[in-house]
């Protein structure tokens, strides 16, 4: 999701390629890192960057790759091409791995019962200190899961994916004819819809240039299981973003804590009320 505020590694470039140094505390996403280049290169080769080497002690690991060509799709308007080459690549991803592969892959942290407990856990610092709109917004979501069990439910009736955990358009690169994807330190075993909804409500996907969302699923065939777990999922992520853009607020005395326009947090809750809704 991006919600460890927000980075964890430091990234140097030379001679066509990319080293990610990770710390000491940050050993288990290099490995998710490591794990997913290697299987992605040997069963989707191009679609993600070259692994080229590793060292994953727990002193400070590290993860060297490739350089992949291309900008970043997030910051600049997704034209018809571009929003119909993200969600080629985004299907490429989910089915990349053969389904004995994919069953030996470690599940993704950060799904909805670790989410759950965490915004349970952060509502007593963002209630009765934000505007009346975001508070509002915040008790609605909050309801809404505890009636949903989202968060409780083991969820058996859609099948599995890979995912790379991080819905941000920054990590999908666009060289002019085609996407490819960086950052797997949150990959693992998941469900396409868990993963469509952190593309759909990631705060990239709106707060510059808006992702048209209709248009993006369109391109994606889902099960009617799927379809609604979709919804449900897009709610969640909602609102963890309502509170991550609440914590931005609440922290404006310092400017590096800021990462999004002042305002961002009411117009998210405006768009996690019209999920609700």
């Amino acid at each position: 999701m991006g919600a460890h505020q927000w980075g964890t590694h430091a990234v140097t470039f030379a001679a066509g390629g990319v080293t990610k140094r990770f710390p000491a505390a940050a050993h288990e996403r290099a490995v998710r890192e490591w794990r997913a280049l290697t299987l992605l290169d040997r069963h989707a080769p191009g679609l993600a960057p070259r692994p080229y080497s590793c060292d994953l002690g727990d002193a400070g690991p590290v993860v060297s790759m490739s350089l992949l060509p291309g900008a970043p799709l997030r910051g600049a308007p997704l034209d018809g091409e571009r929003l119909t080459r993200l969600a080629r690549t985004v299907n490429a991803l989910h089915s990349a791995l053969p389904a004995d592969v994919l069953a030996r892959v470690p599940v993704r942290p950060e799904g909805p019962a670790e989410l759950g407990a965490r915004l349970r856990g952060w509502a007593p610092r963002v209630r009765g200190r934000v505007d009346a709109a975001v508070g509002a917004a915040v008790d609605a979501g909050l309801a809404w899961l505890d009636a949903s069990g989202l968060d409780r439910t083991e969820q058996t009736a859609v099948p599995a994916v890979f995912g790379p955990g991080d819905g941000n358009l920054a990590n999908y690169l666009w060289d002019g004819s085609r996407v490819r994807v960086v950052d797997f330190e949150d990959s693992g075993r998941s469900d396409r819809a868990y993963e469509l909804a952190e593309i759909t409500e990631h705060v990239a996907s709106w707060v510059e240039h808006p992702l048209d969302v209709t248009a993006f699923l369109s391109h994606v065939e889902l099960t009617a299981a799927e379809t609604v777990r979709l919804r449900d999922c897009r709610r969640l992520i909602a609102l963890v973003w309502l509170f991550l853009l609440s914590f931005e607020d609440l922290a404006s005395g310092d400017p590096a804590a800021r990462r999004n326009p002042p305002g961002t947090a009411r117009r998210q809750a405006g768009r996690l009320l019209a999920l609700l809704g």
